[in-house]
């Protein structure tokens, strides 16, 4: 029996030592994980930290964009209010070309005919002379003024 019981203490021998080794590479990598535990920790905190900061910076970003939005749509009313003053002076600038269009051409035909009248050889030019001396009692403009000029320089 003494064998038995000596076979018997080394299994357990045996059993108690793998149980040791067991162990103890058990308790390295439970270290490990212990390690990476607080690396994790770590990396939770951060990770908050850089979620508060983007939320903060995102309610920036939206009150700026609201207040940018108010700005644009501001000058998008004063762009279309000179826009509109614009096609307004365009229109009243057209309907003034035309009348004074119609005032010089009509005056060309009286100075023409004045001139056929006047002498039978009339020179170039002389129309434009001939309008000139008709208004030249008249009290002018500076506008109807540049105007008779630039008739007057186009013959």
């Amino acid at each position: 029996m003494a064998v038995l019981t000596l076979a018997l203490d080394l299994v357990i021998a045996v059993l108690l030592v793998a149980t040791i080794v067991y162990a103890y590479i058990l308790n390295r990598r439970l270290g490990v994980l212990r390690g990476d535990k607080s690396e994790l920790i770590n990396l939770i905190a951060r990770f908050n930290e850089a979620t508060i900061r983007a939320e903060g910076s995102l309610h920036k970003l939206r009150a700026a964009a609201a207040d940018t939005g108010k700005m644009l749509q501001q000058e998008m009313s004063k762009a279309q209010t000179l826009m509109d003053d614009l096609s307004y002076m365009a229109k009243r600038g057209g309907d003034l070309a035309d009348r004074l269009e119609s005032e010089v051409q009509r005056a060309r035909a009286v100075a023409s005919a004045r001139a056929e009248k006047a002498t039978p050889a009339v020179r170039p030019g002389r129309a434009a002379t001939a309008l000139g001396d008709r208004f030249a009692g008249a009290t002018r403009s500076e506008t109807e003024r540049e105007l008779l000029r630039a008739l007057e320089a186009s013959r």
